[in-house]
């Protein structure tokens, strides 16, 4: 059975110099500053082995969930205009929703499970779950997955 990695947010100042050099010569490629592997790793004083070991190993935090799907799960009042509501928030915060699921409502209440894809979203995931969670009408709003 193969190993599951295990991922740890630490703040950069408590790291080794070479993954915030590697972090620096990822960005200095992915924004076209240089064009080589080559270049980067010299203006960033790294070796070539040390950017090809650690290259996977390291993401800038904002960058770990641009771009990713979340799927969140809603208890909503089983109300009209709830869910346009709700939705017109995903549309103020630029998301872009995937999917929409719901069970059919009862007792007055109604789970519904929303997918949206957020690399246009400018707010943190938590400001985005407060908001949603906020929204008249929810009840209960959680990230079910992503």
């Amino acid at each position: 059975m193969a190993k599951q990695p295990k991922y740890y947010i630490i703040e950069a100042s408590a790291l080794p110099e070479v993954f915030l050099k590697v972090a620096e010569a990822k960005r200095l490629l992915s924004t076209g500053e240089v064009s080589t592997v080559n270049d980067a790793t010299k203006r960033t004083d790294i070796s070539r082995s040390a950017f090809y070991k650690y290259r996977d190993a390291i993401l800038p935090f904002q960058n770990m969930m641009k771009g990713r799907i979340i799927t969140f799960q809603l208890m909503l009042h089983d109300e009209p205009g709830v869910l346009s509501n709700l939705l017109l928030v995903y549309a103020r915060r630029q998301a872009n929703v995937l999917t929409i699921n719901s069970i059919i409502p009862t007792n007055g209440y109604a789970l519904v499970t929303i997918s949206a894809e957020l690399t246009d979203v400018e707010v943190s995931l938590e400001e985005l779950l407060t908001e949603l969670g906020s929204t008249n009408g929810v009840i209960k709003a959680e990230i079910l997955a992503g």
